[in-house]
């Protein structure tokens, strides 16, 4: 027959062996739920970064295609400007025609309207060329921008710590239950 103080060293041992599977259980089931985790975190993680890279690309061809609209205005203008040129210095030849003027008066005049085209003219190519130094300066900022955005998204995950199995610790803590078990199992009988 089994006496109080072998029952208590069983249900001490069984308790304590109990609670260290137990233990041993949650921390498996939390370490399935972070490697979860971590996989839905690496999912997010690459679409976030898909979606920035297709806003980035989109930011710089909205401002490439800006670029070329306002290079086409500037060669649209630079157009008129040669017609609107080349209307006056006729009139102004026909003019002087008609009113018998030649010589270093009409030239000077001819040269007067030449000027005036070259000025404006250099200063639509001007404008023109720091547009696109202006453009050229936005795009890459852009690209840092975005870069510090795909920083941001690409944080590291950490990994979870693997649980451990029943090591020295659970048998220890079984021991000493069964064996506290045994005491009180002990001190009842007496």
């Amino acid at each position: 027959m089994c006496g109080i103080a072998e029952a208590g060293l069983a249900l001490g041992a069984l308790s304590a062996g109990t609670s260290a599977i137990g233990a041993r259980q949650q921390a498996r089931a939390q370490y399935q739920a972070q490697l979860q985790q971590n996989e839905m975190q690496r999912r997010y993680q690459a679409q976030a970064a898909a979606a920035e890279r297709q806003r980035a690309q989109q930011e710089q061809s909205s401002m490439r295609m800006q670029q070329a609209q306002q290079q086409e205005a500037v060669g649209r203008e630079l157009e008129q400007v040669s017609r609107k040129s080349q209307a006056a210095l006729a009139r102004a030849r026909v003019a002087a025609g008609e009113a018998g003027v030649a010589g270093a008066s009409v030239d000077a005049l001819m040269g007067d309207y030449m000027r005036q085209e070259a000025g404006y003219r250099a200063a639509l190519l001007r404008q023109q060329e720091l547009g696109a130094v202006a453009t050229g300066l936005g795009l890459e900022q852009a690209g840092l921008a975005s870069q510090q955005r795909l920083i941001g998204i690409r944080q590291p995950i950490a990994e979870p710590v693997r649980p451990r199995g029943l090591g020295i610790q659970d048998v220890l803590s079984v021991a000493s239950g069964g064996l506290s078990g045994y005491v009180t199992g002990k001190s009842l009988e007496t």
